[in-house]
């Protein structure tokens, strides 16, 4: 089956800042860096050569310190600034060939933009700030007032729709802006540093919820920030940004283990490995598990030469029915049980293969049991000992 094409799809973008800025593209400044091109040429070299795809329903952040090229990246996309040379593609549309007409309607149905500063309209009440969108498409009054209702209720801002930005908190006020920007019901949602000019306990809260929220609408995000933290938690997919170039693109947990170069290793050498490594990193196959077709004899043989004083007990439709015990074993032989299935088991602590290590720490002190990682379906794809976990908390050789 055909790969689904990449809702955004970027391709040798430049953005060079000044007179002439081709000149910035000639092959003899190919090896040159950002400084020496602007020492030279009187040029600014915002973008160099980037390259990314992002797909449906993904988050993709891009971190970078200030003067990366981030924000500038993200105004690319919708032409907010126009690139010097390169492809934006979003839903297989080139937008750089757009005319004004179509480039208009396309940023008025498809995106919406959060940025930090909020740009609330202070004259404006909460409920008309989120339905301003939604009067520039020309929807009237009773349609855009439910929709911008329901886009406010999304964010948990029910009750506040006649208040004024004023009368709000910081961390309320981009709340605001997420509810106008999701009123409009768009398919990509760019967030330019959304969240950096709060204090840090509203700005974890908001995290939260942007993650969240993304579970229940599925938006293309992508997200501009320059807090690793940020990145990490948040994003599906991380691009770091140095110099208008992107040096390494990938999952936290491959941005984290497997740094590109003495910059991302600097980047994240201070971040805990057991708030980017997932459970599947870790996970081992049991050495034995038993089935409930199986006879308490076959399974007490099999805890005896595993040397298993409990093991887990799959069922007859293959998903995990719990943690039997030797004891309870025996105790079904003197029944003269012929198969363990309707055996009585102790509850299982389980976690899903892409459950952060940070998170299944504190459920393995609540177990004596190795921690069972299950699928979708309730099968058993592996466990968790203690001794692994401690490895890939502390280890920074331990292999995902």
């Amino acid at each position: 089956m055909q790969e689904p094409a990449p809702h955004i799809d970027v391709q040798g973008l430049w953005k060079v800042f000044g007179d002439r800025p081709d000149r910035a593209l000639d092959p003899g400044c190919s090896s040159k860096s950002r400084s020496e091109i602007q020492d030279e040429l009187g040029l600014v070299v915002a973008l160099r050569d980037v390259s990314f795809s992002v797909e449906r329903g993904q988050i993709f952040v891009v971190m970078g310190l200030s003067g990366s090229g981030k924000s500038t990246l993200v105004r690319t996309l919708i032409r907010l600034v126009e690139p010097t040379r390169g492809s934006v593609s979003i839903d297989g549309e080139d937008v750089l060939s757009f005319s004004p007409k179509q480039l208009m309607q396309f940023r008025r149905q498809k995106i919406a933009m959060v940025f930090q500063n909020y740009g609330l309209l202070p004259h404006r009440s909460v409920l008309d700030n989120v339905a301003l969108g939604l009067e520039i498409r020309g929807l009237d009054k009773d349609t855009r007032y439910r929709m911008a209702s329901e886009s406010i209720e999304t964010v948990g801002l029910g009750g506040w729709e006649d208040y004024r930005p004023r009368e709000m908190s910081g961390g309320m006020q981009q709340r605001v802006g997420l509810a106008r920007a999701l009123a409009v019901n768009p398919d990509m949602l760019l967030m330019d540093e959304p969240f950096s000019g709060l204090d840090p306990l509203i700005r974890r809260e908001l995290q939260d919820e942007l993650m969240s929220l993304q579970s229940r609408v599925n938006k293309t995000i992508v997200f501009i920030t320059h807090d690793l933290n940020e990145a990490l938690k948040i994003g599906d997919r991380i691009a770091v940004m140095r110099d208008g170039e992107i040096i390494q693109e990938g999952s936290p947990e491959e941005i984290v283990t497997l740094p590109s170069d003495e910059y991302v290793t600097e980047f994240v050498q201070d971040v805990s490995r057991s708030k980017v490594l997932q459970a599947q990193a870790i996970m081992q196959e049991s050495d034995a598990v038993v089935y409930e077709r199986q006879g308490p004899r076959a399974a007490l043989h099999i805890m005896n030469s595993h040397n298993l004083e409990a093991v887990f007990l799959i069922g007859r439709d293959f998903t995990l029915r719990g943690v039997l015990t030797k004891d309870r074993v025996r105790a079904l032989i003197d029944e003269g049980r012929r198969a363990l299935e309707g055996a009585e088991v102790d509850p299982a602590t389980t976690t899903t293969p892409d459950a952060l290590i940070d998170d299944i720490i504190p459920m393995s002190a609540e177990t004596w049991h190795p921690i069972a990682v299950v699928g979708e379906t309730g099968a058993l794809l592996g466990e968790i000992r203690r001794g692994a976990l401690l490895a890939g908390m502390v280890d920074g050789k331990q292999e995902a």
